[in-house]
């Protein structure tokens, strides 16, 4: 019981850090052209902040004329979460129409929370406590945000676009205790980093997750013997 306390504690403090950047997200896409309703749309229905925020980017940029960039710039960023959905599909489990469900919640976050955690029961409470929370939050904070925008101001000077940042580095430094995980999320974070000023919107993304699956496959920078190495052979891991 302690241990599920702890998921739900961890869960309810990504989904408080993640929904508080909603309110940024609603601010935007009204100040980009939207209205309030539409801007209430896309977060219940596309529900991916990083291709939400990639759409008003580029629609505030180019208005009407520019909507087939903004969406093929979406969809981009929104390919991530079909991996995501093929590592969680197991965890989830259940009838097809549980796992149909389980797709709209399957977000950064809450795959994150899943995977941090080590017993299979304790998985899906961390998936769906996160990934219903941050739905529920994430659409009540992107209609606050709609609503008192231009009260708000630029919502980066309340540091709102750090939180959700900052809730996914807490989850993720707990897994940094080998060489071969540091070296995967720095190749992958120098690639992103490097290729983000000259491709499209979600580009990046993908091109740093091949990195990773790379960096990771042939286990650079791990020691031998290391029980995370695919390649290891028996003698080197006796």
């Amino acid at each position: 019981m302690t241990a599920e306390r702890e998921v739900w504690r961890e869960a309810l403090g990504v989904v408080l850090a993640t929904s508080a950047y909603g309110v940024s997200f609603g601010a935007l896409a009204v100040a980009s052209g939207l209205d309030v309703w539409q801007a209430c749309v896309l977060s219940l229905l596309m529900f991916t902040g990083g291709s939400q925020f990639a759409f008003v980017g580029v629609f505030a940029a180019g208005g009407v004329a520019a909507l087939p960039s903004a969406i093929a710039s979406a969809a981009l960023l929104g390919v991530r979460n079909v991996a995501y959905g093929m590592r969680m599909s197991p965890i989830v489990g259940g009838r097809p129409l549980r796992r149909a469900a389980a797709a709209h919640f399957t977000i950064d976050e809450s795959t994150a929370v899943a995977i941090s955690q080590d017993d299979p029961r304790l998985r899906q409470v961390g998936f769906w406590v996160t990934g219903v929370g941050i739905f529920v939050g994430w659409n009540i904070t992107t209609l606050i945000g709609a609503l008192v925008g231009d009260v708000l101001g630029d919502p980066r000077t309340w540091g709102l676009d750090a939180a959700a940042a900052a809730a996914f580095l807490a989850l993720l430094w707990p897994r940094l205790r080998r060489r071969q995980a540091i070296a995967v999320g720095v190749a992958a974070a120098v690639v992103a980093a490097a290729l983000t000023p000259f491709l499209l919107p979600g580009l990046p993304v993908l091109v740093a997750a091949v990195v990773a699956i790379v960096v990771g496959w042939f286990n650079w920078l791990g020691r031998a013997g290391d029980p995370s190495a695919p390649h290891a052979r028996p003698e080197e891991s006796a």
